[in-house]
């Protein structure tokens, strides 16, 4: 399996070198990363299953398709499938892919097994900080959303398809998502990180506010 591993990561590093939108290699090459730390202290982690839903959660990602939330693991399995890995561990990494994402701040997104845990752990831990801050505004300018603005304010979506219609200000993410992401992860050394990454978020913020009205003028 450790050349399969190579194999996707590989794959995934071609397919994705050139993408703008903060979804690209780099980032996924991080997720597998922390996910494979996360999962050598996680206990019962099938480090390979992790590591290729790690490597693959973003193949087909649903914003970029439609909405579709089945093009990635559809993806994955072809791409799995075409390495001769096993259909038992095909399907496990499918359903690690279909538990990743973020669905609206009044949307549960349980996890059924540790690797999902992981990977959804590393995959929100890449999108706070200063990482997940430049990742916001990389992802609203493909988007072409404006940095802020103050008359449209956050919404808790209720539910999926409210989130993936939304069209909101860059800003309004940190809302609607990024700032709760710390209190949504299930390992601890994930919880450890994300409360330095967190305070950075905060941090940012409140200067970004402040000199947007220009109140750090002295």
């Amino acid at each position: 399996m450790t050349s399969v591993i190579a194999a996707t990561a590989a794959f995934i590093e071609e397919k994705f070198q050139a993408e703008g939108s903060g979804h690209d290699w780099p980032h996924i090459r991080r997720v597998w990363h922390v996910a494979r730390a996360l999962g050598a202290d996680t206990p019962g982690t099938d480090l390979e299953v992790a590591e290729l839903a790690a490597l693959l959660h973003d193949i087909a990602d649903w914003k970029f398709h439609g909405g579709d939330y089945e093009a990635g693991p559809r993806a994955a399995r072809a791409w799995l499938l075409s390495q001769q890995v096993p259909e038992a561990t095909v399907a496990r990494v499918e359903q690690v892919i279909r538990e990743v994402s973020f669905k609206g701040l009044g949307v549960e997104t349980p996890v059924s097994s540790p690797e999902a845990a992981v990977v959804q752990d590393a995959d929100r831990l890449d999108a706070i900080g200063a990482i997940g801050v430049a990742r916001a505004f990389a992802y609203g300018g493909h988007k072409g959303r404006p940095m802020h603005d103050p008359s449209t304010p956050p919404v808790s979506h209720a539910d999926f398809e409210q989130y993936k219609q939304s069209t909101a200000p860059t800003l309004n993410h940190f809302y609607e998502k990024l700032l709760h992401l710390k209190d949504r992860l299930h390992t601890p050394a994930g919880r450890h990180l994300a409360a330095r990454r967190h305070q950075f978020m905060e941090e940012f913020v409140a200067q970004f506010l402040a000199e947007w009205d220009s109140t750090d003028v002295g």
